[in-house]
């Protein structure tokens, strides 16, 4: 009987490896450390005194360093044993409590399929890596150059390059004797009833294989050569071998390099993984283009109790930081958390491991901060408390937040920790609360003591301006009607996404539902679905953003920004979305510029601090009134694409 591999896979998730070596050995005491599910003892394979034979719960893996011998939970029964295949996958499954599949000739058909679908992925690795080494790699093996990747490092990741042709792939893997149907199947070219001819997905890109658990190829990874392709990377599209939020770059690898007391870190793309590795990191993976997934979570989790997610130093990954934030609360649990390290402005780990060396890397992982830290920043950060309905708002979005996790003693364990917090952050003065963002529980800010009043009030006034516009709205609240006209518009109109596609893929958004759509429409782009509304909107459809696209439309209408929907001409959406881009960006920088003069004033409060301070406060209110002139767009008559 043929086992479907999800099965297998299933059992070893399941069934922790010294469960079933352990039936078998005793485990000596003074080398293994079962909390950790690391197991020593001596081979069962060959005679032996001393512990030579590991065994490590967290790979599900064995390995004796006397005799070589290695395997998993099946090659274990059936080499010491003696079962059949077929007789071990029945005694774990009992272990496991999983009923044996009853045969299906249709599911074996498919994973015949599948099979050959992995040979024809193999075949297609290979004439990538050709393809770099080949004259038509020059370009791209001089990009591979200047970013410091070693030949040898390119060679473990198998980097390739997909050349400028619409059919060189197709056309090789037509010569190997491979079906037009199982080239699809792969998703090696886009084909459908409004393409004549199919041509290769991947052109003109650097191209890195994705791997499965079991390291076979299902999938690749493309960066851009040119500078004017919109989509700097793309994924294959999903198949029967891949399904992109259910899978992580490097995952093999890393399971394999895990060592004791190392977590796995998640970092933020292809690159960022290959460099780690080259300076010494291979317990890295990173997720497919997309904001991290709660199944790409669950792997982690089966790698190590608390893995490290380390996000850019930029706004962008600072926001990234706190989608992942709120899609891990619910499922913590005791020995099962995460922890963020948040890289310096402006680098991502490529940068800083190739200027300033491994031992930056290892820094910023030495503060990373636990799940609890990361959201008192982002509840506190930029916002001022100095009403006590500011202060009660604080402690009840703190509840509500850890309302929301599912485990009694970890929301219990949050609940007094976030109290504490509360506490000691309005008990720090008794004169005036202090602004958020001024530091940890306990730590007084630094200039407030030498302020004259004067000061202190300017500093009050222009925070809590800025807390009442709509660019400091908390992750998770209404969504500002100024961001969502301008990524409805976006959707009501999809060639302003090519036109302005570098301002619109760093878009700045305070929202966590538009942060959601925005991410669903970048993807579409990246992956030839943004080409006209209805395509992209069946793409936001399949991304499961519908009802979230349903409520910004909603308020859009609301609000009468009809230069946002669908029936306003292209030339009028075009020049109010400029003009509501420009005012995203300016606020956005001079909230940031906020937040660095009230550090400069509390560090030094001087006259010439003070005075930068009310400048800015001058710019945001001159923003502020000139949004309120044209109201986000500019309610008018104007032309309709149906008139």
């Amino acid at each position: 009987m043929r086992f479907p591999p999800s099965f297998l896979d299933e059992i070893r998730d399941r069934v922790p490896i010294s469960a079933v070596v352990g039936q078998r050995v005793t485990w000596d005491r003074r080398k293994t450390n079962a909390a950790k599910g690391d197991y020593w003892a001596c081979c069962p394979f060959h005679g032996e005194r001393t512990p030579s034979f590991h065994c490590e719960d967290r790979k599900g893996r064995y390995h004796c360093f006397g005799c070589g011998v290695s395997g998993d939970h099946f090659r274990f029964l059936t080499d010491l044993g003696g079962l059949s295949f077929p007789e071990a996958v029945e005694r774990l499954a009992d272990m496991a409590g999983l009923p044996l599949p009853a045969r299906d000739e249709r599911e074996e058909e498919r994973a015949r399929q599948r099979a050959s679908l992995h040979d024809v992925m193999e075949m297609a690795a290979g004439f990538f890596q050709q393809q770099l080494q080949s004259a038509a790699g020059a370009k791209a093996r001089a990009y591979l150059r200047e970013r410091g990747l070693a030949p040898a490092t390119q060679q473990k990741f198998r980097i390739g390059y997909a050349p400028d042709s619409r059919n060189a792939l197709k056309e090789y893997l037509a010569g190997k004797g491979v079906a037009p149907d199982q080239i699809e199947a792969c998703g090696l070219v886009r084909h459908g009833n409004d393409i004549p001819v199919s041509y290769d997905w991947f052109r003109d890109r650097i191209m890195f294989p994705i791997e499965d658990r079991r390291e076979r190829v299902i999938a690749f990874g493309g960066r851009a050569m040119s500078p004017e392709v919109a989509a700097k990377y793309m994924n294959s599209p999903d198949t029967e071998l891949f399904h992109k939020g259910e899978v992580l770059y490097n995952l093999a690898r890393a399971r394999k390099s895990l060592g004791k007391d190392q977590p796995v870190i998640a970092v933020e793309g292809y690159m960022d993984v290959i460099a780690l590795s080259q300076a010494g990191f291979d317990n890295v993976v990173a997720p497919l283009g997309t904001a991290l997934t709660e199944n790409q979570m669950e792997l982690l989790w089966k790698m190590t109790p608390e893995p490290v997610l380390c996000f850019d130093g930029d706004a962008a990954g600072l926001r990234a930081a706190w989608r992942a934030a709120d899609m891990i609360l619910p499922a913590v649990q005791p020995g099962r958390t995460a922890r963020f390290a948040l890289l310096p402005e402006g680098k991502d780990p490529d940068d800083l491991v190739r200027e300033e060396g491994a031992e930056a890397f290892r820094a910023v992982l030495a503060e990373a901060r636990p799940l609890s830290d990361l959201l008192w920043m982002r509840e506190t950060t930029g916002a001022v408390f100095e009403t006590p309905e500011r202060r009660a708002e604080l402690e009840r979005s703190l509840r509500e937040l850890t309302a929301r996790i599912r485990d009694e003693s970890v929301r219990f364990h949050y609940s007094q920790d976030m109290r504490e917090r509360v506490q000691a952050f309005f008990g720090v003065s008794r004169g005036r609360p202090p602004a958020a963002g001024s530091g940890g529980p306990g730590q007084r800010r630094s200039g407030q003591r030498g302020s004259t009043p004067g000061q202190a009030a300017g500093r009050l006034a222009v925070s809590d301006s800025l807390s009442r516009s709509a660019l400091a709205r908390r992750a998770g609240g209404v969504m500002p009607l100024r961001e969502t006209a301008i990524i409805v518009t976006l959707i009501s109109h999809p060639s302003l996404i090519d036109e302005y596609f570098d301002q619109v893929e760093t878009l700045e958004l305070t929202s966590a539902d538009l942060r959601q759509l925005h991410a669903a429409l970048i993807d579409a782009a990246a992956h030839g679905e943004a080409s006209d509304r209805d395509r992209l909107r069946q793409a936001i459809k399949t991304a499961g953003m519908e009802e979230i696209l349903e409520r910004a439309t909603l308020m859009v209408r609301g609000a009468r920004l009809w230069t946002a929907l669908e029936d306003a001409a292209v030339e009028d959406a075009r020049e109010a979305f400029a003009q509501a881009l420009h005012l995203q960006r300016s606020a956005r920088t001079l909230h940031r510029e906020l937040k660095l003069a009230e550090t400069a004033l509390d560090a030094e409060p001087t006259d010439e601090n003070y005075r930068h301070l009310i400048e800015i406060q001058a710019q945001l209110q001159d923003l502020q009134a000139t949004e309120a002139l044209i109201e986000g767009f500019g309610v008018s008559s104007g032309r309709s694409d149906r008139s």
